[in-house]
């Protein structure tokens, strides 16, 4: 592979991320279908299984820029087993190495750890500042822990701190809504993002709201939160860089955005994907013991080469979702007809030589991105 290519309109290196998924939890929320366990009791086993793919896949990890754990809740592992982990990795070319954490893990000696480990990013996952919205979807922590949370990285010194909020909950109005919005921007925090509770088949979540337990968000509403989302933010000098994702200028996830750009990335842990840059994606199986016993072995992964059609697909998926969109010469002669319908309706526009989503255009986003698939 050639050292740079061009996505998006930016220069990007031929890179690799690496992704750790750490899939315990001490308690499951009620709306997560992510692989994970509470089986607590098998985390020093999975840090040493993890060591032992990581052996196994060392040429996979070239210049590496940025590393990202996620799950589960990578917050469970303490500063010793997450520095033990980055220690079996070159990264003398990193610029960004981003660990997930739930409010309620969050301490001062954590985050000294961290620091010493070479942790320069945390994403927090907060989702709410009400409590009874908390206890509603199962978090274990309440909104004052949140706002202590961010606070105490802030004095040990990280400058760059995501949260992840949550809109479209059961009862949530839009004025709750607009308060979390602006909870987070007394926070000074310089990433956020922001997703739509979806009710994923199989939650308890979902269960609730079959059996009338809970009333869905109507999409008006949910549609309304996101608006003031954006409008809000981008008063306050955040970048809408990407459907979900708000930054302050120079604070994108770069990690995240190699996902978007279709460059490189290893996945270590059960149920952690890798992308080759070259079509071939690989998923490790989500099964807890069978990976601890033969980590990286032939029984626990499985690979796939993407066709010209998937490819294709997946390039209109991921660009559409950022605010850099995809280039116009990159569509087929029936995809661009199809663009040229939602660019009369509003819905695209074209910027440059790209189209992008318009702000009307994402809320109906999913829709779009079929139609223009091959």
């Amino acid at each position: 592979m050639d050292e740079a290519y061009k996505a998006n309109g930016i220069i990007h290196c031929r890179v690799a991320g690496v992704y750790f998924h750490i899939p315990f939890c001490q308690s499951r929320c009620l709306y997560c279908d992510f692989f994970s366990t509470t089986s607590l009791s098998l985390r020093t086993a999975y840090v040493n299984a993890l060591k032992k793919e990581m052996h196994l896949r060392s040429t996979e990890c070239q210049n590496i820029r940025t590393v990202y754990f996620g799950g589960g809740t990578p917050s469970l592992l303490s500063g010793d087993e997450i520095g033990s982990l980055l220690k079996e990795l070159d990264l003398s070319q990193a610029t960004e190495i981003t660990v997930e954490a739930n409010p309620g893990d969050i301490t001062p000696q954590w985050l000294e750890r961290l620091q010493q480990a070479g942790v320069n990013r945390l994403s927090i996952g907060i989702q709410s500042f009400h409590d009874s919205l908390l206890h509603l979807i199962g978090r274990r922590h309440n909104a004052q822990q949140a706002r202590q949370a961010v606070k105490m990285a802030q004095q040990a010194g990280f400058n760059n701190i995501s949260i992840d909020l949550i809109y479209g909950l059961p009862s949530q109005t839009l004025q709750q809504w607009e308060n979390e919005v602006e909870e987070a921007l007394k926070l000074d925090i310089q990433h956020l993002s922001c997703y739509c509770l979806t009710y994923e088949e199989g939650t308890p979540l979902t269960k609730m709201l079959n059996q009338g337990q809970i009333p869905s968000t109507d999409d008006d509403i949910a549609n309304a939160m996101y608006d003031n989302l954006s409008e809000r933010l981008a008063k306050t000098g955040f970048e809408h860089y990407e459907v979900s994702n708000f930054a302050k200028k120079g604070c994108h996830s770069q990690h995240n955005s190699a996902y978007w750009n279709q460059t490189p990335y290893v996945g270590f842990g059960a149920g952690a994907h890798s992308y080759d840059g070259n079509r071939t994606r690989r998923a490790n199986i989500s099964d807890l013991n069978e990976y601890i016993s033969s980590p990286g072995g032939k029984r626990t992964y499985l690979t796939e080469t993407l066709s010209d059609t998937d490819f294709y697909n997946e390039r209109i998926m991921l660009g559409l979702r950022t605010a850099y969109g995809i280039d116009v010469s990159s569509l087929t002669p029936l995809g661009l007809r199809c663009a040229q319908k939602y660019i009369e309706e509003g819905k695209l526009c074209i910027d440059g030589s790209r189209i992008v989503a318009t702000q009307e255009g994402l809320h109906l986003l999913n829709r779009i991105i079929e139609d223009l698939f091959e």
